[in-house]
C-alpha cells in the first residue's frame, strides 16, 4: 500500500510509556502466574467459557500456554505496528499540518487496545487456572457484557473525538 502520507515519528509521552509498560507487565504476569500453577492443574482444563461465565468446553492442561502466547504475539505486533502510524487507516486525508495529531492518537488507540487484550487475558486466564485447579471463579454474566459493552462504546468514542481533534 503507498500513500502519500508524512512518514513522521511521533513523539512519545508519559501516557504511552505507561500504557505500554503496563500492557507488558500483564503478559509478563499472565506467563508468570500460569509457570507457577501449571503443575497444580488438572489434566483436563476448562478452554471455553458461555456467557455467564461458566466453562463450557474442556481440554489438555496443555492448552493453558495458548493465551500467554497468543498474548505475546499480540503485544508484540500492536506494538511494532505503532511504529509505522503512517500506515494505520483513518478517515481523514492526511497532512503535514494533521499528521502528528492523528497519528498520536492511532497510537494512543493501539495502546488501550493492547492493555484491554492483555487485561483480558490475564482474567482469562485465572478463570481458566483456577477452575483447573478446582475451584469455582465464575464471574457471571456482567463480565461478558461489560467486555461487549465496552467493545461497542469504545469505537464511538473514537469516532467522535477523531471527528473533535480535525475540526480546525
Amino acid at each position: 500500500m503507498k500513500t502519500n502520507r508524512p512518514k513522521i515519528k511521533v513523539p512519545l509521552q508519559p501516557l504511552d510509556i505507561v500504557l505500554d509498560l503496563i500492557s507488558a507487565t500483564l503478559i509478563l504476569i499472565t506467563i508468570i502466574y500460569t509457570a507457577m500453577n501449571y503443575g497444580d492443574l488438572a489434566e483436563t482444563i476448562p478452554t471455553h467459557f458461555n456467557a455467564a461465565g461458566e466453562a463450557d468446553g474442556y481440554g489438555s492442561k496443555s492448552m493453558i500456554w495458548m493465551l500467554p502466547v497468543i498474548g505475546v504475539f499480540t503485544f508484540l505486533l500492536l506494538f511494532f505496528l505503532n511504529k509505522y502510524p503512517h500506515i494505520h487507516n483513518y478517515m481523514v486525508n492526511i497532512t503535514e499540518e494533521n499528521a502528528l495529531k492523528n497519528y498520536r492518537f492511532s497510537t494512543r488507540i493501539i495502546r488501550f487496545t493492547n492493555l484491554f487484550v492483555a487485561i483480558l487475558f490475564l482474567v482469562i486466564q485465572y478463570m481458566m487456572i483456577e477452575e483447573g485447579k478446582g475451584n469455582n471463579v465464575s464471574f457471571g454474566s456482567w463480565f461478558t457484557y461489560s467486555i461487549i459493552g465496552a467493545s461497542l462504546i469504545l469505537p464511538i468514542f473514537i469516532l467522535i473525538y477523531q471527528q473533535k481533534i480535525n475540526k480546525s
